[in-house]
């Protein structure tokens, strides 16, 4: 008789009892001793028994039975077969109806000699059998995260030959999350293009692959990075389908290692917050963030609010203009601004523009002072005003504290906690939001002078707009507006910074 075998390891140790050599020298002794033919052996190594979908040999051979290629599949035990018991006896069915017998060969059973009953129980307990690995696996997991360990691999730190949840800072690879930070923060680099430098500098990842936008993004969330160890921040809900599920942030267990900090919080909070604006000005205005050429996304369009892009003409002589890409790329109907701005011309009028600035520094300066104090006059009330809602925030905190002691000590259920602290939770985040608010006011008041110092200084130390980034113009200027008529008014970043009405102060070009 012509038979398949099936074999399945969930793991690849070499000293486990059914490991995969192990399997297949046990089927090659029972054909010697039955003398059948063993058309094949299916094989599938690291691959859990929960679900089929996964299982590549499984898959292929149910198709091979399908083409007739033998008479009967035999399996050392049921758990090889399958752990869940709806794809046990699913599969079993179908190779029923294909005429081919199912062997477990230590339960000493086979599909069409016994009833289903007793292939059910025995598929339940192989089930159960696995539910219970699931859940010791659970309690290890939450065990090895309530003590800060990190069983994962990660870029920037090494982990210690026979310590397997413990590591230590790679000094090298720390450098190159420095500067990934670096670049993303302070030169205005996004994901892809970083990946691009790193993979130019001969860099790889952990795993020795190519950067890509997706690992450099992976780094620049990783909270770890700042010296917190964050797990339990999802869980398994079913072990069957592996299905996960979001858990409350109250859940997450949460670990300070400051030995593990290689980048500070402030750094890693600007990061997220230039990867969120980001996001949100992409949502908003379909643009990508772009700093390849002087003026990417610097110019915008005052009738559609689209970014000016760059076009590059070669006709006896090269020429370089930047016009409205809502209007260029969609056409009139969408935007009537026709205005083509040539790029050495604009690059002339900043650089009179950063002159004309200079040269009315004193009323610049009289004219951002008078307007700060006009927004912050209230200096006074918003200290009161700090005051207040910081006891707002620790009385909350304080009835929050309360709750989870009473769960804690199983006074009150899950569901009564949510229903308690749920309302509280975004309270506490409104008041923190407007305390941070707040707070930054009131130190952008002391901050005033040298703000105004530092862009007056960098605009001074311009001596050739062809050699400045689009990191270092974006730094001094916050956009430049042109109209349908042609006029072009260009804004200080600085104003903007301030959280003032960023007024024009000079502008006088037209096209």
């Amino acid at each position: 008789m012509n038979i398949a075998a099936y074999c399945r390891v969930s793991t690849d140790k070499e000293d486990q009892l059914n490991s995969l050599e192990a399997q297949k020298d046990f089927f090659a002794q029972y054909t010697q001793r039955t003398g059948d033919t063993l058309v094949c052996l299916y094989a599938d190594e690291g691959i859990s028994g929960t679900k089929t979908k996964n299982r590549k040999e499984f898959l292929r051979m149910i198709a091979d039975a399908e083409k007739g290629l033998f008479q009967m599949v035999v399996v050392k035990d049921i758990s090889r077969f399958a752990r869940n018991t709806v794809d046990l006896l699913q599969n079993i069915r179908k190779l029923k109806a294909l005429g081919i017998e199912t062997q477990f060969l230590t339960a000493n059973m086979t599909s069409m000699g016994n009833s289903e009953f007793v292939l059910t129980i025995f598929g339940a307990l192989a089930q159960e059998e696995s539910a219970n690995t699931s859940k010791r696996v659970k309690f290890g997991k939450r065990l090895n995260a309530e003590k800060g360990r990190v069983p994962n691999i990660v870029y920037g730190y090494d982990k210690t030959i026979g310590d397997y949840f413990n590591l230590t800072i790679n000094q090298e690879e720390a450098a190159v999350i420095r500067q990934i930070y670096h670049w993303y923060t302070q030169e205005g680099h996004g994901g892809a293009k970083i990946a691009n430098l790193l993979n130019e500098q001969g860099r790889r990842t952990k795993r020795g692959c190519l950067w890509s936008q997706n690992a450099v993004c992976r780094i620049l969330t990783n909270e770890l990075y700042t010296g917190k160890i964050i797990n339990g921040k999802q869980e398994v809900t079913d072990f069957l389908t592996g299905q996960r599920a979001e858990k409350d942030e109250t859940d997450w267990i949460v670990t300070d290692r400051p030995d593990l900090q290689i980048i500070t919080p402030e750094v890693f909070q600007q990061a997220q917050e230039v990867l969120h604006s980001r996001h949100g000005a992409f949502k908003i205005t379909r643009e990508r963030q772009s700093n390849k050429h002087l003026f990417s996304t610097l110019i915008k369009c005052k009738e559609c609010g689209w970014s000016f892009r760059r076009t590059v003409r070669h006709y006896k002589n090269t020429y370089v203009r930047w016009v409205c890409s809502g209007h260029n790329g969609r056409g009139a109907e969408s935007c009537p601004n026709a205005v083509t701005v040539d790029e050495e011309e604009l690059i002339g009028v900043l650089q009179e523009y950063f002159a004309q600035v200079l040269k009315a520094k004193k009323s610049v300066i009289s004219h951002v002072v008078s307007q700060f104090q006009r927004v912050y006059k209230a200096k006074d009330e918003n200290l009161d005003y700090e005051k207040e809602l910081t006891a707002k925030l620790a009385k909350l905190e304080k009835t929050r504290e309360k709750y989870m002691d009473m769960y804690t000590d199983d006074l009150i259920t899950r569901e009564e906690l949510n229903a308690k602290i749920g309302g509280m939770r975004r309270e506490m985040e409104r008041l923190e939001n407007e305390l941070k608010m707040v707070s930054y006011n009131l130190t952008k008041s002391d901050q005033l002078e040298a703000i105004l110092s530092s862009t007056f200084q960098e605009i001074q130390d311009i001596t050739d707009v062809h050699e400045m980034t689009n990191t270092q113009l974006k730094r001094i200027i916050q956009k430049i507006e042109v109209d349908k008529e042609g006029n072009v008014d260009i804004y200080l970043r600085l104003l903007g910074d301030l959280g003032l009405d960023n007024t024009v102060l000079i502008s006088d070009y037209h096209t």
